[in-house]
């Protein structure tokens, strides 16, 4: 049985003028799969053996080549969409067949030229396929420890989880919804610091600096708005978390502690009604 999406060595069971015919061993009964004779390496013979990739053609048979895919099955990798047609998007990946990547197989809206994260899979019609759901296929084995700086791309967005994303393109992390502020995008390339290394491996991530480095910046974008309001905004550190997330991207305790900072450095006095800049 040939491993479809993947690198196997095979064997050289007979050669014809349309390519070579491989199988697992020589003997009579295996099962062969054609190398088209412009695959086929210079010198080969019968019974020389050949590492070669198993995919299907046009016509939905089993074929061989000795190029090497941008992916294999069951892993990720960046790759680019050539066209958008009606049933999905049409990805390079590094083969003469484009291969597909169905639009519920997205995880956004996708344009030609545009790179996407994805995976290699079979589908229910035993096809190769590519998702941009790509939690399963990434790994936990990595050295990573809280506290780190990392570099991933983001893949998913949930509204009761957070943002997915990709560190290193290979492993799974989460922002989780309490530390998402700002915009995050599907297919954004963020740095995070590692907050937890879960026992499966699994990373918490989160893209605010630590508390008393985030209070400086948040402060500064505090006062950044006083000012746009000319020197005066229209409510105080008592404001609902909708406005403050609305105005300020914040939670209600991070602008809490910003506006106590600018307090105590004499930046701003806070009213019944108001929260002023002091000139």
């Amino acid at each position: 049985m040939f491993k479809l999406g993947e690198v196997q060595r095979l064997t050289v069971v007979k050669l014809a003028d349309h390519g070579a015919y491989l199988a697992k061993d020589r003997s009579a009964d295996s099962d062969r799969i054609l190398l088209p004779i412009k695959q086929v390496p210079e010198g080969t013979r019968v019974g020389s053996e050949l590492e070669v990739f198993v995919y299907k053609d046009s016509k939905d048979r089993l074929i061989a080549t000795v190029n090497r895919p941008l992916i294999t099955l069951h892993h990720t990798a960046l790759l680019k969409v050539k066209e958008v047609g009606k049933i999905g998007a049409f990805v390079d990946w590094g083969l003469e067949k484009d291969l597909l990547l169905p639009f519920k197989q997205q995880t956004k809206k996708l344009h030609e030229g545009e790179e996407c994260l994805v995976a290699l899979y079979i589908d229910k019609s035993s096809r190769l396929c590519l998702t941009m759901n790509v939690y399963d296929y990434l790994s936990t084995d990595h050295n990573y420890k809280a506290g780190d700086k990392v570099e991933g791309r983001v893949y998913l967005i949930s509204d009761n989880f957070g943002a997915f994303v990709a560190v290193d393109d290979e492993y799974s992390g989460l922002i989780p919804t309490r530390e998402l502020y700002g915009s995050v995008k599907v297919g954004q390339v963020i740095t995070a610091r590692v907050t937890e290394v879960k026992e499966d491996g699994k990373l918490t991530l989160g893209i605010r600096e630590k508390a008393y480095i985030q209070m400086d910046e948040d402060a500064e974008r505090v006062m950044k708005v006083i000012e746009a309001f000319d020197g005066v905004l229209p409510f105080n550190d008592k404001a609902s978390p909708e406005v403050i997330k609305r105005e300020f991207d914040m939670s209600k305790n991070e602008f809490k502690r910003a506006v106590g900072r600018l307090y105590k450095e004499r930046r701003v006095e806070i009213t019944d009604k108001s929260i002023r800049k002091i000139k």
